[in-house]
């Protein structure tokens, strides 16, 4: 039964679907199944495998189901009693311990520009598990000579690549293009898309240039409120390779959860009611 949870582990991840993995890890007594059972829970409610079935599996299932939102592990205890029993119609008197694990593909990372911090962003990240894109339409920045083997590398017109391709919803996008006006070209066609994370580079000058001129362009404020921008933990960062250190950080720090609101570690600019972070 294992196996058949694995492989369907293993095709989940292949086609970049989060999922989440129940394990029983304990028990005691009399218990529907045996320590190491697992159930694979797919966000739209698929299952493969059993822990055993009745209300207790139903309760982990849908802890499951919130796992792969909250992307963080739960650990449950259940009791199976004679009250228990007689409810589920199980016959089963022991303890059980479950272990429910959110398990998700290497996220993807979009850097659009392919620059000196692009360039270092791009390279440290894919040393922490990033599957890392690259889309500059310079040649002379954006090659595989340069940026070596495991990066995708593309040389096109941002925004023309962006109109021709949907991004997951998982997807990381670092925004550190040549200059305003790329950049302005770039937030205008992610602002209101579904993403884990965008962030913008620039001063806070920079930012609120380019988050007034697309509100005036009818961009929803609250899109621009999910933006992390300026970009990265506030390290002090000075040099390309420390700017590119402070927005792997932050991405490192939104990927394990420790990040979830752009505006939340520190907050010291206000723009039009929305806040942008440093």
């Amino acid at each position: 039964m294992n196996q058949e949870v694995f492989a369907a582990l293993t095709e989940a991840l292949k086609r970049g679907e989060g999922v989440a993995l129940v394990t029983i890890v304990s028990s005691t007594g009399s218990t529907p199944q045996r320590v190491g059972a697992k159930m694979l829970v797919h966000a739209d409610g698929r299952t493969v495998g059993t822990i055993g079935g009745g209300c207790y599996e139903n309760e982990a299932f849908w802890k499951a189901r919130e796992a792969i939102t909250t992307r963080k592990p739960v650990t449950m205890q259940f009791e199976l009693n004679d009250d228990f029993a007689q409810e589920t119609g199980l016959v089963c008197g022991g303890q059980m311990e479950v272990f429910i694990e959110p398990v998700e593909p290497s996220p993807e990372l979009y850097v659009f520009g392919a620059g000196h911090v692009g360039y270092f962003v791009a390279t440290m990240a894919r040393e922490v598990g990033f599957q890392v894109h690259v889309i500059d339409d310079r040649e002379k920045f954006a090659n595989t000579d340069r940026f070596g083997a495991g990066i995708d590398v593309i040389v096109e017109h941002i925004p023309t690549w962006l109109e021709q391709h949907r991004l997951p919803a998982t997807a990381y996008a670092v925004i550190v293009t040549r200059g305003h006006t790329h950049d302005l070209d770039t937030m205008r066609a992610l602002a209101a898309r579904p993403m884990r994370y965008r962030g913008l580079i620039g001063s806070k000058a920079k930012v609120k240039r380019i988050f007034d001129a697309l509100v005036e362009e009818g961009v929803a404020a609250d899109a621009l409120e999910r933006v992390h921008a300026p970009i990265g933990l506030d390290i002090g960062a000075i040099t390309p390779q420390e700017i590119a250190i402070s927005i792997v950080a932050e991405l490192i720090a939104v990927k394990h959860g420790k990040v979830t609101d752009p505006n939340a570690p520190a907050v010291s600019m206000r723009w039009d009611g929305a806040l942008a972070r440093r």
